[in-house]
C-alpha cells in the first residue's frame, strides 16, 4: 500500500459513513421511529434500540468527517468498526441478512486502513503531529 491508496480508500469509507449522516440528521426522529420499528420483533430491548437510534447518524457523521479530513484518523477507524460491529449484531438480531455484506465491507476497511496507517501522509494528523 501506498500513501495514494491510503488516501482514497480512507476517503471513500470516510465518504460513505458522513453520507449516512448526513441524510439521517436532518430526519433523525423518523430514523429513529423506523429503526425502533424494525427491531419490534426481536430480542433488543426499545430501552437500548431508542438511544442507539439516535446515536448512530450523529456517530456516522463525526467518524465520516474525521476520516475525510483526515483528523483522529485511529480513533475514527477503531470508533467505526466499532459502530460497525453493533450494527452486524443488530442486523443479525432481525435476520437481515441482505445488509450484512455491506456492513462487513465497512468492517474490512476500517480494519485495513487501521493495518496500514503508517500509510496516512495525506491528512490533517500529519500537519499536527509534525
Amino acid at each position: 500500500m501506498n500513501t495514494i491508496t491510503y488516501v482514497l480508500l480512507r476517503l471513500a469509507i470516510g465518504a460513505s459513513m458522513l453520507g449516512h449522516g448526513l441524510v439521517r440528521l436532518p430526519k433523525l426522529n423518523g430514523f429513529s421511529a423506523w429503526m425502533v420499528g424494525s427491531f419490534q420483533k426481536s430480542m433488543l430491548p426499545s430501552a437500548v434500540v431508542v438511544p442507539f437510534s439516535y446515536v448512530l447518524p450523529i456517530a456516522e457523521f463525526i467518524i465520516g468527517l474525521l476520516l475525510v479530513t483526515g483528523l483522529l484518523t485511529r480513533p475514527a477507524l477503531i470508533a467505526g468498526s466499532i459502530v460497525m460491529i453493533c450494527l452486524i449484531f443488530g442486523t443479525c438480531m432481525i435476520e437481515n441478512w441482505e445488509a450484512l455484506p455491506s456492513q462487513l465491507i465497512h468492517v474490512a476497511f476500517f480494519a485495513t486502513l487501521l493495518s496500514f496507517i503508517q500509510y496516512n501522509g495525506v491528512a490533517i494528523d500529519k500537519i499536527i503531529h509534525k
